[in-house]
């Protein structure tokens, strides 16, 4: 009888144990298709452009490349902005040192910043001078 209750209150204490155990690691693939008809307001431009990111959820890292062509005259700035949602306008949270296509970087991001991100409330917005509020935007989801 003594055994088994060794044995029980050791498997209570692995269930224990597994149910306190952090999530697996993982890396979340996001993507964002950048139009004018995304922009809020929306413009006439004919642009476009592709955002895609890898989330690192253990380091937090995220990694990304954003395409474009078609603008209306040089990129004059290219941010990730956010907590906002698509139709909704948001501050700058993560600027491109150099907005020339292709734009490629890392950041490690604060945990509230993940948050956000998973949440689908960022997005990719590149600005030129015709359209300075944005000329095209597209929003990050997994």
């Amino acid at each position: 009888m003594k055994t088994l209750a060794v044995w029980l209150a050791l498997g209570i204490m692995s269930g224990a144990a597994l149910a306190a155990a952090p999530a697996m690691a993982e890396t979340v693939t996001l993507k964002a298709d950048l139009k004018a008809g995304n922009e809020v307001p929306p413009n006439n431009s004919t642009a476009t452009g592709q955002a895609e990111a890898t989330f690192d959820t253990a380091t937090r890292n995220l990694t990304w490349t954003v395409t474009y062509s078609g603008l209306s005259g040089p990129a004059a700035g290219a941010h990730f902005h956010g907590p906002g949602e698509a139709g909704k306008n948001a501050g700058i949270v993560l600027p491109f040192p150099n907005p020339t296509s292709p734009i490629k970087g890392s950041q490690v991001l604060t945990e509230a910043q993940a948050a956000d991100l998973l949440a689908g409330k960022w997005y990719v917005n590149v600005h030129t001078a015709a359209n300075p509020g944005g000329e095209i935007r597209g929003q990050m989801t997994k």
